[in-house]
């Protein structure tokens, strides 16, 4: 019995002293509390600036789509790029200055998210292009993006009064939220279809087109529309040079014929 005793008294006291002295359960329960307070923030924050657009829960309305499952991600590319709140109805709603604090955005995105699962904003990691291949990027920019936003990422116009717009100066974190939410009229590139590492080289060829336009080494740009645009300038230009010179000695030959 003394034995027992004994054993008894210490599992008590081991057990006792790890619960008093291990980390884990406390700072679980404190990410737990703070995560709660960015949610009840957020919802503060929805209710002045988004519920009368995307309804008081998110189910959206007429004047606003459902937020449910949308996921933090898309918060964090519309409201920090100062699309959302909407200015104005109207075919896009268009990039401008940014009202929230990158704090409040956070607690918008966390109350966003725990209406339903959705994509995550990224990590630094995920969209740095540190390590990224520029030519790799091109190629899938050229594939999956040219149609719409140009080969160097200069925008272009779409129908019904919609455009994609220009990527020139976008920061890496937003154009990878875009590629991964697909806002307004863009197609979503998931990691499943997409993957991280392409996403990071993709916005790596971006920066470089970025940095290289101004002087272009290839000369005039003309609008960096590709072949369309390069092969009008030449049939226009070119070609009419040629017809103007021909013209041109076909006039002096026969003067000099005359003569």
């Amino acid at each position: 019995m003394a034995a027992l005793v004994v054993l008894l008294f210490a599992l008590a006291a081991t057990g006792g002293l790890y619960a008093a002295l291990a980390p884990a359960p406390k700072a679980q329960a404190q990410d737990s509390g703070q995560q709660s307070l960015a949610i009840e923030q957020g919802k503060k924050l929805y209710d002045v600036g988004c519920a009368s657009c995307h309804n008081s829960n998110g189910q959206g309305s007429d004047d606003g789509p459902s937020l449910v499952g949308v996921g933090s991600a898309a918060v964090d590319f519309q409201v920090g790029t100062g699309r959302m709140p909407a200015q104005q109805p109207g075919p896009q709603v268009e990039k401008k200055k940014v009202i929230y604090t990158q704090a409040q955005i956070d607690q918008l995105a966390a109350y966003i998210a725990s209406l339903g699962p959705g994509p995550a904003a990224p990590t630094k990691d995920q969209y740095s292009p540190a390590d990224a291949d520029v030519a790799k990027g091109g190629e899938l920019f050229r594939t999956n993006c040219s149609q719409c936003h140009n080969f160097v990422g200069k925008g272009g116009a779409l129908t019904h009064g919609k455009f994609a717009p220009s990527l020139k100066g976008s920061s890496s974190k937003h154009i990878y939220e875009a590629m991964q939410t697909g806002p307004q009229n863009m197609p979503s590139f998931p990691d499943s279809t997409m993957p991280s590492k392409d996403k990071a080289d993709i916005i790596a060829y971006l920066h470089a087109v970025d940095t290289a336009q101004s002087p272009n080494p290839g000369g005039f740009t003309l609008g960096s529309l590709g072949p369309v645009s390069e092969g009008l300038f030449a049939w226009v230009f070119g070609l009419g040079t040629l017809l103007g010179l021909a013209v041109w000695l076909a006039a002096r030959n026969t003067k000099a014929k005359k003569s």
